[in-house]
């Protein structure tokens, strides 16, 4: 009768189509029981298109239904099927409808393996036979064993996705968890052939506090239902499988338990406040201890500054703790952590607001954070000590105490004992040699506080004295040229004694005796003295090459070095060969090595030569010789062997080779020892200033300080265009860095013409040139975004140029000729013509390759200069014959220096480089002394690209080398908004 009831109750409520639909479901034998009760009937009903048959559950009793598909409707025909076949069993005296059409179940094997689970999956056919799933349920249901359809429930597809293609074997600890999740309640399970079922729940650990001799002991124990760990992470109780939780604290196997931990008193405060609360959250935790601690919810949080000097530094530590009634501290917070700090079974009721707004009150006051110690130091200690009054919290420690000195500024000293030199600062009134012990600031630390903007600086015994500002105004560079100079033992270079001189004047303090030998130096060099030239010398000089001669032999008298900065073709070689005297070593680039054996030759010709050079070299006969040739190569090379020797003088010619200060010859350069230090170069400043530093440093160390001192007070303040900065430099280097042009002190010379040819790239060219430009392009931007610095930059630009002087230098590009070179070609052409002589510059001997054949069509008659020509002198000498040919091909580095080429009135330079001085030094072969024809000087562009813009950075290039050397009033430094302007 109630099934009866059920069945009409469910024809009403739900629409005809939907009871049509559960009718033909029922005529198709999709239904199939699955138990039976008095009040409730579970059946499962296959429909088309869904892998997992609905399981539907009716209520007999009380007139209700359920269906878990995802139907909308509230009666769905899968109820309907299920109410209409149950009906018909029961006439034909059936428990349950369908038992013979009950689809084929998924059956899983769990079997113990190497410490973990291995699983098999099987259909389990209705016969009770079971056939193994080869590879995935989905495809096994599209081909079931025998024929019979599969019934799977949801958690079967949820398990087959999980495990993807794996059908059978051992399964991965990271996959274990996630499938018993999944088969939690499944009802064909076993374990060694013994059926079970996956619970729910997962077991936690246990926890007990008890009293011990110590204070509290806590004990941690494993669930005790679990009989034993099959898996990591899966315990076995009875006939259920379970997973384990709290991992941290029990390890996967139950590993770390029993745990033991035995708390002291003074940890009960902390443990009871933040860890107990915390674990009581996690797991079960049982409470036997009478050691609870005691709460005190009158208890209120107080922040505490400790306050400490340490000679002139303030130190600071602001401490949270919790006081009670009576101002007493209960418990520190240390973190998160609670420590007891008074009375071990009293705890303070945490009042985390309260705590907020102290911390707030410190951080936004004092900027502070509670338990950080910050050590002040100078002005900011002052400053604030002087915030510290302002805080209306509780201070304790040297709070009485207060060290900053309300006083007038410190005044200069200066001690003076023999060759030692000692500058400080002392307290006004402060005796006149050392002053009290705290009230004295050394040099250095007083212009460190100035320099940065302190008002305030330290005192060696501690506390702080203001800075005198004005006073270093006036005079502090001159205290840091003079310290930057000064010995690590405190003696006074002789470069530097006109510096101690002016600081004496200024303080009133007598001067030592023989600081004024160098003042010709500081005037101008008019009062240089005389000098003997050497009896041997074979050469008539020119006024302005006594001077230089002159100039040497007093820095050399006195001990001093000199760079000789003079432009290309004034005599450099000359004048140092006026003032060798004794053993001298003479390093100069390998091209002009036996330009100096034939210079000395001819100027000096008594001096022993001995050309330290090639496989066979040897020192064996120092003894015998006056001069000794090396290259830069030996130098780095052989350094032990000539630094071992303390040379009368040392001449570094092209000089600019030591430029770099990291580099290994320039630090070999530096670790020769001699009287007297000569740096030759035409181009002292080429990209930037630190270059001068290296020369400078070669010949006169610590005339600019240390490399950083240099940057700091140097080259940063030129490169922003300070012109004190700039003014100081030129007077510091000026008596020791001698530089003519040649229209100043040969005003013989013929005159020099510099042009620009311009050339139209072609239609072809132009293609090439775009599509090399914007490759060029996005490799700077990659570089400059991987944090790639300037000069390496730099280097993707190298596409570039070539392409804009011949696409024949390009890599798988053919081209026989380009618009520069037949320009090129046409203009010599003219130079022929007309009787002249050219020299060609290329920095590619690629191009030059080139630019050969075009010539031999010309006709034009021409010889060749680069790193691969052995005879380098009868190719020079061949050229400068009145009837050589009227063209020299030269790669720019073999011809940029040592070569005396005055048979040419023309100079090309076909690819322009952003370092103007190596175009100089090329021109410089043909306008030098000797020459009687003007010079014009060429330089090929072609228009619309890099080019144009590389002329623009020369000038730029020119302006920082004029800034150092006295003729320009700024400079620019390449930066990165320099890089990309080239590829615009």
């Amino acid at each position: 009768m109630e099934l009866d009831a059920l069945q009409k109750e469910i024809r009403r409520s739900c629409p005809a189509r939907v009871w049509s639909q559960g009718v033909r479901l029922a005529r198709e034998d999709a239904v199939s029981g699955e138990s039976a009760s008095a009040d409730e009937v579970v059946l499962r009903v296959r429909a088309p298109g869904r892998a997992v048959a609905p399981t539907v559950v009716l209520y007999p009793v009380d007139l209700e239904w359920e269906c878990d598909c995802p139907n909308s409707e509230d009666t769905c025909a899968h109820v309907c099927a299920a109410v209409i076949a149950l009906v018909q069993a029961r006439k034909q005296g059936h428990e349950l409808p369908g038992a013979d059409n009950a689809g084929s179940k998924v059956r899983y094997r769990f079997l113990r393996s190497e410490g973990s689970l291995a699983l098999t999956r099987v259909i389990v056919a209705s016969d009770g036979r079971e056939h193994p799933i080869a590879h995935t349920l989905v495809a096994t249901m599209d081909d079931p064993p025998g024929g019979a359809p599969i019934s799977p429930e949801q958690s079967d597809l949820n398990v087959d996705r999980l495990l993807g293609a794996r059908a059978a074997g051992r399964i991965p600890s990271d996959r274990l968890e996630n499938l018993l999740i999944a088969l939690a309640g499944h009802g064909e399970i076993f374990l060694d052939d013994e059926p079970v079922t996956v619970t729910e729940e997962v077991l936690v650990p246990h926890a007990v506090l008890d009293d011990s001799p110590s204070g509290v002991r806590f004990t941690l124990t494993a669930d005790p239902r679990v009989d034993e760990v099959v898996a990591p992470g899966v315990a076995r109780c009875g006939r259920e499988l379970c997973r384990l939780g709290e991992l941290e604290l029990c390890g996967t196997r139950l590993e770390r338990l029993p745990a033991v931990r035995e708390l002291g008193r003074r940890e009960l405060a902390d443990f009871f406040e933040r860890e107990l609360p915390a674990l009581e959250a996690r797991i079960p935790v049982e409470r036997r201890t009478s050691r609870a601690p005691k709460v005190d919810r009158s208890a209120r949080p107080d922040m505490v500054i400790d306050v400490s000097y340490d000679g002139h530094s303030l130190a600071v530590l602001p401490l949270l703790f919790y006081v009670d009634e009576r101002g007493q501290r209960i418990a520190r917070v240390d973190g998160e952590r609670l420590v007891a700090v008074g009375a071990k079974d009293l705890l303070p009721a945490r009042d985390q607001a309260a705590e907020k707004r102290l911390r707030h009150r410190l951080r936004d006051e004092l900027n502070l954070v509670p338990g950080q110690r910050v050590v002040f130091e100078g002005r900011d200690a002052a400053g604030f000590q002087q915030r510290l009054r302002a805080w209306g919290g509780t201070l304790e420690g040297d709070v009485a105490r207060e060290r900053f000195w309300d006083v007038a500024p410190l005044e200069p000293r200066l001690s003076v004992r023999g060759e030692l030199v000692d500058i400080y600062f002392a307290a006004p009134g402060a005796g006149a040699e050392a002053g009290h012990a705290e009230g004295r600031a050394g040099a250095a630390e007083v212009l460190h506080a100035w320099r940065r903007g302190d008002g305030l600086v330290a005192l060696t015994g501690g506390g702080w004295a203001p800075v005198p500002a004005v006073w270093l105004e006036a005079h502090g560079q001159l205290v840091a040229d003079l310290l930057a100079a000064r010995t690590p033992d405190g003696r006074v270079p002789a470069f530097a004694q006109p510096d101690l001189a002016q600081l004496c004047d200024q303080l009133d303090h007598p001067r030592p005796p023989g600081l004024d030998r160098l003042t010709p130096l500081f005037e101008g060099f008019s009062g240089l003295p005389e000098v003997v030239l050497p009896t041997d010398l074979d050469a008539t000089l020119r006024p302005y090459q006594h001077i230089g001669v002159r100039w040497l032999s007093f820095l050399d008298s006195a001990g001093l070095g000199a760079i000789l900065a003079d432009d290309m073709g004034l005599g450099k070689t000359l004048q140092t060969l006026c003032v060798l005297t004794g053993r001298t070593l003479i390093v100069s680039p390998t091209s002009v090595i036996h330009n100096w054996a034939s210079e000395i030759a001819r100027f000096r010709p008594r001096l022993r030569v001995l050309l330290y050079h090639g496989s066979r070299r040897g020192l064996d006969s120092l003894e015998h010789s006056d001069v000794v040739l090396t290259t830069y190569a030996l130098l780095r090379l052989d350094l032990d062997a000539l630094a071992a020797i303390r040379w009368d003088a040392v001449v570094l010619d092209e000089a600019q080779a030591i430029k770099n200060p990291h580099s290994q010859v320039a630090r070999a350069a530096y670790r020769l020892e001699a009287g007297f230090r000569v740096a030759l170069s035409g181009t002292p400043v080429e990209n930037r200033l630190e270059e001068l530093w290296s020369l400078m440093h070669f010949a006169n160390r610590g005339l600019l300080g240390g490399r950083k001192d240099f940057q700091e007070r140097y080259a940063e303040p030129v490169a922003r265009g300070d012109a004190g900065a700039t003014a100081r430099l030129r007077a510091r280097i000026g008596p020791f860095l001698l530089r003519r042009r040649k229209r100043d002190v040969a005003p013989e010379l013929p005159p020099r013409t510099e042009a620009v040819l311009y050339c139209e790239l072609e239609e072809r060219e132009r293609a090439q040139y775009d599509a090399v430009r914007a490759a060029a392009r996005q490799d700077v931007l990659d570089r400059l975004a991987q944090g790639g610095n300037v000069l390496a930059a730099l280097e993707a630009l190298l596409r570039l140029r070539q392409a804009a002087c011949h696409t024949g230098l390009l890599p798988s590009v053919d081209a026989e000729s380009s618009s520069k070179v037949a320009l090129l070609v046409d203009a010599l052409r003219l130079v022929a013509d007309e009787d002249g002589k050219a020299l060609v510059f290329s920095q590619w001997t690629g191009l030059l390759d080139l630019i050969e054949p075009h010539l031999r069509t010309a006709e034009i008659d021409f010889v060749r200069l680069d790193g691969s020509t052995r005879d380098r002198a009868g190719v020079v000498a061949t050229f400068q014959r009145e009837a050589g040919p009227p063209v020299m091909l030269i790669s720019l580095k073999a011809g940029g220096t040592g070569l005396n080429l005055t048979a040419a009135d023309h100079v090309f330079l076909c690819d322009p480089w952003w370092n103007p001085a190596a175009e100089d030094q090329a021109a410089d072969r043909a306008h030098r002394i000797g020459q009687d024809r003007p010079v014009m000087v060429y330089r090929l562009v072609a228009k619309d690209t890099v080019e144009e813009r590389i002329l623009e950075l020369q000038q730029r290039k020119r302006a920082l080398a004029d800034t150092a050397l006295g003729e320009a009033e700024r400079a620019a430094a390449l930066t990165r908004d320099d890089l990309m302007a080239l590829l615009a």
